[in-house]
C-alpha cells in the first residue's frame, strides 16, 4: 500500500521551542533544516526539510524576535509542550475548484485566503490557502494550499530527507476517510488515539516522528 497521500504538499511539526526542536531534528537525522521565514504578525518562523516528491517538511514555532501576536499562533503553537506533527498540506492549483467540489461532496474545507513570508535572502512568497472551515479536530483532514506562480519551498535547494511513509491513527477511521475523499486525497489510517507518524530516509537512516 502506497503510505504517501495523494497531492502531498507538506507536514506540519509544530512545537513551542522552535530552536530546540531543530537542532533535535539534526542530531537524529544529520540533516540541518533550512531557514524558511518569518510569519509577519502571526509571531512565527519556520524551518523547512524536503521531503522529496515535491513535499516538505515544515517545523514552526514561536518566533522570539517577533512581539506576541494579538491572536493566537498558528497551528495550536500555544498550546504544545513538546514538538508534534499537528497537520498536513495538499496541493490543488485548482484551489477554488477544489473547495467548491468539496463543499457539493459535504466537507467545507473553508474559504480561501492568501499569504506571504519572505524568506532569509528576501524573496518574498506567496500563496493561497484554505482557512480551515469547520477542520477535523485531529488535524487529520488536511488544508489546500496553491503556490501559484511561486517558486515552490521544495524547490528552493532545501535539504532533503525522503519521505519513505506518512501514516495517522484515528479513534474512528471511517469518520475521517470521507472527508480525505471529498478533497480528493488519501491518509493510511488505523483505529487508535488521533496522531501522525512520519518516517524519512536520512544518512542516520530511517528516523520516525510523530
Amino acid at each position: 500500500m502506497n503510505t504517501i497521500p495523494a497531492r502531498l504538499d507538506h507536514v506540519v511539526l509544530a512545537t513551542p521551542d522552535l530552536a530546540a526542536t531543530v537542532a533535535e531534528f539534526t542530531r537524529r537525522t544529520g540533516v540541518a533544516p533550512a531557514p524558511g521565514g518569518v510569519h509577519v504578525g502571526l509571531g512565527t518562523r519556520n524551518h523547512l526539510v524536503g521531503l522529496g516528491g515535491g513535499a516538505y517538511l515544515e517545523i514552526i514555532g514561536p518566533d522570539p524576535r517577533q512581539s506576541a501576536p494579538t491572536g493566537p499562533r498558528p497551528f495550536g503553537v500555544d498550546g504544545l509542550d513538546s514538538p508534534r506533527t499537528v497537520t498536513w498540506a495538499i496541493s490543488r492549483p485548482d484551489l477554488d475548484e477544489a473547495v467548491a467540489a468539496a463543499r457539493a461532496y459535504g466537507y467545507d474545507p473553508g474559504d480561501v485566503r492568501e499569504m506571504s513570508r519572505r524568506r532569509p535572502d528576501g524573496t518574498l512568497l506567496e500563496w493561497r490557502l484554505t482557512d480551515g472551515g469547520d477542520p477535523h479536530p485531529s488535524g487529520l483532514v488536511p488544508f489546500l494550499i496553491d503556490w501559484g506562480g511561486t517558486v515552490h519551498p521544495s524547490a528552493s535547494g532545501l535539504p532533503v530527507t525522503p519521505l519513505l511513509e506518512l501514516t495517522a491513527t484515528a479513534p474512528d477511521p471511517e469518520e475521517i476517510r470521507p472527508l480525505l475523499a471529498a478533497l480528493g486525497t488519501d491518509l493510511p489510517l488505523s483505529e487508535g488515539p488521533a496522531g501522525f507518524s512520519f518516517t524519512v530516509d536520512t544518512p542516520n537512516g530511517p528516523v520516525t516522528f510523530t
